[in-house]
């Protein structure tokens, strides 16, 4: 029997009112309207199934191909058929609400057995200036939080903390946080899309509703607890064969690497083994190149993302280019 190939992923493409236009004018992602918020670019979530667009698959929603071939999640189709984790791609031309996620244990109970969510994200641009709240400067009762979102002045209790390029921020369930405008992230989550809102500004759509909070259960899982702030990691690249490659995160749900391949001027390719216990998702940041496997090669450039079956044969990158490799 042959070995499965890799093939190229089309996102489902999400419109809020916060979002800008850098994917469709730096990543050429396609929708409907000018505004393109976020790219669910991997993904078997019902609100965002992606699309197969390259190889045998091509045109045939992610979910069911999964349900075909059980075999490309490796160890992963024990618990059924669905993908463990959510890749996207974020633009922020405005704030993001000031939300926060449930655990596991909390959804289970409370939103029908659906996952909680944890959450990477990886600031691939940012404008100067530009900001993140990530939990709380100081500990603060839910009674008087709960005023302050009601009178507007939540703002004053958030910890805000500068986002630049490169940066990397780990966000565990319960943390109150929001991405800042100004900022391009790539988000490795759970496969869930529940979030709580705590507070939106006061800010109105397009028909001059106000977006729903959900102050309940938000509060329910709130840490109100001071979070210390959070520092970048020590970063360590590590090189072999024109490659450079770091570990950007590693928690329960998911492993976040960050390559860097430029064979540009060798021989040689770059190569890439992936395990028979679980796939792998190649989230390209920048560049362009060829990718080969036994006898197949596609072509990829930046934006594009490449769902990676368990068992793949040996992977051979001639490229010059910086993508997220993330496994479970």
């Amino acid at each position: 029997m042959s070995r499965p190939h890799p093939f190229l992923l089309h996102p489902a493409a999400k419109n809020y009112l916060w979002g800008g236009t850098r994917l469709k004018d730096d990543f050429a992602k396609e929708a409907v309207s000018d505004v393109v918020a976020e790219t669910w670019e991997c993904s078997t979530h019902p609100d965002g199934v992606s699309i197969a667009a390259s190889g045998e698959w091509i045109g045939m929603p992610l979910n069911e191909i999964l349900r075909a071939h059980p075999d490309y999640l490796g160890n992963h189709a024990h618990g059924g058929t669905e993908l463990p984790v959510l890749v996207k791609l974020i633009d922020a031309k405005s704030d993001l609400s000031v939300q926060v996620h449930p655990s596991d244990e909390f959804a289970h109970v409370h939103e029908n057995g659906q996952n909680g969510k944890t959450e990477m994200w990886y600031v691939m641009d940012a404008e100067p200036d530009t900001r993140i709240a990530y939990g709380l400067h100081h500990t603060v009762s839910k009674e008087i939080f709960l005023k302050a979102i009601e009178d507007g002045s939540v703002e004053k209790y958030l910890q805000m903390i500068p986002a630049r390029k490169n940066d990397l921020f780990f966000i565990p369930p319960g943390t109150v946080h929001a991405i800042g405008a100004g900022c391009l992230i790539a988000e490795i989550q759970q496969s869930s899309n529940l979030t709580y809102r705590l507070y939106d500004y006061g800010r109105t759509d397009r028909d001059g509703n106000r977006r729903q909070l959900h102050l309940e259960k938000g509060l329910a899982v709130a840490n109100m607890e001071a979070m210390p702030e959070p520092r970048q990691p020590m970063r360590l690249l590590r090189y072999s064969g024109g490659t450079a490659s770091e570990l950007l995160c590693r928690c329960q749900y998911f492993q976040v690497e960050r390559v860097l391949v430029n064979t540009e001027q060798r021989r040689e390719l770059a190569t890439f083994r992936v395990s028979p216990e679980s796939f792998e998702v190649f989230l390209f940041l920048n560049g362009c190149g060829s990718m080969f496997c036994e006898d197949a090669m596609l072509q990829f450039f930046k934006g594009d993302c490449v769902f990676v079956p368990a068992g793949t044969a040996e992977i051979r990158l001639h490229a010059r280019t910086e993508f997220l490799r993330i496994s479970c």
